[in-house]
């Protein structure tokens, strides 16, 4: 797999069935090892590794509707009192994040109300305040202090 601009991760991969599958522990299972997944398993360990983030708070591709529309959050963060925190939509490492893959999470956020959003692809990594008010979403310089 790609080497990522995130720090390496110790993860469990075994090959089943002709396929990779890699160790998900937050969902407590073995999952299909794709370029996304990759990134997504790399950004988790990220997040609860280096920034501290409480893995208890944590679900991964959890459903939502949108315009009747059923659609999968990657990652979702909630707080300490149970409401959506963060949304982090995930891309492969070899899609360049666009305004498509910014206007996908913003859309999904629409649904969710989480607080800070954020896209990466693995390589580069964006957070911000989803737009409110018909302001402009704010980029921050770096993830928040999870509290």
């Amino acid at each position: 797999m790609t080497p990522l601009h995130l720090p390496a991760g110790d993860f469990k991969v075994k090959k089943s069935e002709g396929k990779v599958w890699i160790f998900d522990g937050i969902r407590k299972k073995y999952v299909v090892l794709t370029p996304e997944e990759w990134v997504r398993q790399h950004f988790i360990n990220y997040l609860i590794q280096n920034l501290h983030y409480p893995k208890s708070l944590f679900r991964i591709e959890g459903s939502l509707t949108y315009n009747t529309l059923q659609k999968r959050s990657d990652i979702l963060i909630y707080d300490r009192a149970g409401k959506p925190w963060m949304l982090v939509e995930c891309k492969s490492p070899s899609i360049k994040l666009t305004q498509k893959a910014f206007n996908q999470a913003a859309i999904y956020n629409m649904t969710v109300g989480a607080k800070y959003v954020a896209v990466t692809n693995g390589m580069v990594h964006y957070c911000f305040l989803p737009p409110a008010g018909g302001h402009s979403p704010v980029f921050l310089d770096d993830f928040p202090v999870f509290g």
